[in-house]
């Protein structure tokens, strides 16, 4: 089959305005690209009875463009080591290409291109589905694309009006292919379409949509003209918000959620939002929102939500084995909707280092925790959160027994930026070598701000991360007050094709004044070494050295100063590798001088994408190490390392 170049043809006009008249139950593509509808492939067949093998070449291989543009077209190419379903099947999979191969030439800005299809040499157009093939069969696919179009008119008529709040900024069409001189792809004019409408309905236009398009290929010049017609709608505010499907979930309390307060002006943004807080409640299975078909007589636009509720609880058991820590499990149980209103309360069990060092369960670390979360107080961004957890940990720096309870707080201000706000009590008894057993009585509060703006939370290529924390606290035994403050900045630049190579860098400061390093309890200390601090060290071994009776110790410092380096390079789609430098100081005065070595741990990696995030195995090496540091060690988890 050929498609020949007609002298003055308006079938991309024709093309296009047949999407006003086919139904949305149908499926529906134009230019190659799906639009709505089921889609199904023409090859489907769920058994295949009648194998046929079959060999594909493309003719004009020479063309490395054009050829690469088949290859990412056809489906008989991606599917050559498969079977057709016998001889209608591969007819029917080279009819496919027809249609696929010219969609991709379209969206290349080629609307005069010739396709050719042959199975045993004949034009697969042409061939009944009934037709008798070799086994395996021939398949020649060539294809002339002919020249690039250019717009000699990209216009859109009733374009919005430039918007008063930046945060209803559109990217303008002309900026996206959509300009005179620019090349006349068919994914260009999509665009150009969609953004037309975005800016209107940004603008609180909920209805604004395509009322005319008027494409036409100059063959003889190989010129696009392209007209856009955009009937903007009428300007409409929130109504109110209905909410169905729910079970034990408090309607109204899901409504106020949404945040889409009744009178306020439409904005698409508001509904973005809203499907994150109801993601949140981590109650439903799914959520819907719906806007109604129609603004009414006020103004108003009703807005549906249709929700499907999780099973109330849960239950998780886990577990870890590491050489130097031994082995672990952990054990939680949560209930989801307490009260109707998405309120959470989970209980988390830990048993650690079994085998570690001993297995004596005197050596062991436990914790035991009970957790309740309320969403929506105040505002839908606002939670309360409360806990109360008792551990014991068994650490080579000291054995901690406590007792901490704690609430407050946290907002979400926007998709960057939250916060938290928190009080706490802790009960705490300490026992190391050099101090000796002491306890602790501590009350205290932590504010702190989290900034991030990264592309993925477990495998970043641009963006950035930024969290501050500030935590004044009273020590009841000493009679001591101090404030504790840590920041930490991690970013991410990404460049190659496709962000194959990424640099990655983390800085963590932290500072305590207010006290002497005897009358603070260890666990408000600053310590450094192993897996997310300096790789290569063993767990928190990275301290300020003392001595005693010629005796050394490790104890915690006032002043912490970390940093990571990482080059990442991705060598396959599933395959990475990286290289790394990390470094860690603790030092004795509430501001770094440096008394203390700095300490370097080098290593590198590989990831493996599971889709998810990456599986990350990493082996370090301490290049200052001491008598307690391992000699290299091996890093295993989910995620890159920060």
């Amino acid at each position: 089959m050929d498609f020949k170049r007609p002298q003055a043809s308006l079938f991309a006009a024709a093309l296009l305005a047949c999407s006003a008249l086919v139904s949305p139950a149908h499926a529906f593509e134009i230019f190659g690209i799906h639009l709505w509808g089921e889609k199904k492939d023409d090859d489907a067949d769920s058994v295949i009875a009648d194998p046929q093998k079959y060999t594909v070449e493309i003719a004009n291989e020479e063309n490395e463009e054009t050829k690469k543009l088949v290859e990412g077209a056809s489906s008989l190419v991606a599917d050559k080591e498969k079977p057709a379903s016998g001889a209608a099947g591969l007819l029917a999979k080279a009819r496919g290409d027809y249609r696929r191969i010219l969609g991709a030439l379209y969206a290349d800005g080629r609307y005069g291109g010739n396709i050719s299809i042959k199975v045993d040499g004949r034009e697969a157009s042409d061939l009944p589905p009934d037709t008798v093939l070799p086994d395996p069969a021939a398949v020649s696919i060539s294809v002339d694309p002919g020249p690039q179009f250019l717009f000699s008119t990209a216009r859109i008529k009733n374009v919005a009006p430039p918007p008063v709040d930046k945060k209803d900024i559109i990217d303008l069409p002309e900026n996206q292919g959509f300009a005179v001189g620019d090349i006349a792809r068919s994914t260009s004019i999509v665009k150009a379409e969609r953004l037309a409408v975005d800016a209107w309905r940004e603008q609180g236009h909920p209805k604004a949509k395509i009322v005319s398009r008027n494409v036409t290929a100059d063959h003889d010049n190989s010129k696009v003209d392209a007209i856009i017609d955009v009937d903007p709608g009428r300007r409409a505010s929130f109504g109110q918000t209905q909410v169905t499907g729910t079970e034990r979930m408090d309607p109204e309390f899901v409504a106020f959620i949404t945040g889409l307060e009744p009178g306020r002006e439409y904005d698409p943004d508001e509904i973005e939002r809203a499907k994150k807080r109801l993601s949140r409640l981590e109650v439903f299975r799914s959520a819907r929102i719906e806007e109604a078909d129609a603004i009414t007589s006020d103004g108003l636009l009703p807005i549906t939500v249709a929700v499907q509720e999780q099973k109330l609880r849960r239950f998780g058991v886990g577990g870890s084995y590491s050489t130097l820590d031994g082995a672990g499990f952990e054990t939680y149980w949560q209930h989801r909707n307490l009260f109707g209103r998405a309120e959470r309360l989970r209980f988390d069990a830990k048993i650690g280092g079994i085998g570690g060092q001993s297995y004596d369960p005197q050596d062991y670390n436990y914790m035991l925790g009970v957790s309740f979360t309320k969403p929506g107080v105040w505002t839908p961004d606002t939670d309360f959160i409360s806990s109360l957890i008792g551990e014991r940990k068994v650490l080579d720096a000291y054995t901690q027994t406590s007792v901490t309870a704690e609430a407050g707080l946290t907002h979400i201000f926007s998709d960057e930026l939250s916060g938290k706000l928190t009080a706490s009590v802790s009960k705490s008894k300490f026992e190391d070598d050099f101090f000796g057993s002491r306890d602790f009585l501590t009350v205290g509060v932590l504010g702190g701000l989290t900034y991030d703006s990264r592309d993925s939370k477990v495998d970043p290529k641009n963006g950035y991360y930024l969290e501050g924390l500030l935590s004044p606290f009273y020590e009841v035994e000493y009679g001591n007050f101090a404030t504790k403050f840590t920041a930490e900045g991690r970013t991410y630049y990404g460049f190659g094709a496709d962000d194959r190579f990424v640099l990655a860098g983390r800085l963590k400061l932290g500072s305590i004044v207010g006290a002497e390093i005897g009358e603070l309890p260890p666990d408000q200390l600053f310590f450094a070494g192993g897996g997310g601090s300096v790789r290569g060290y063993a767990y928190r071994n990275i301290g300020v050295n003392v001595s005693r009776d010629g005796d050394n110790y490790v104890i915690g410092g006032r002043s912490l100063v970390e940093s990571s380096v990482e080059a990442r390079v991705r060598l396959t789609d599933t395959i990475g590798a990286v290289g790394f430098v990390d470094a860690g100081y603790v030092g004795e005065e509430s501001f770094p001088d440096f008394a203390e070595q700095l300490r370097l741990g080098v290593g590198a990696g590989i990831r493996y994408n599971t889709g998810l995030g990456p599986i990350r195995l990493d082996v370090a090496v301490p290049l200052d190490r001491t008598d307690d540091d391992p000699s290299f060690a091996f890093y295993v988890g989910i995620g890159q390392a920060f």
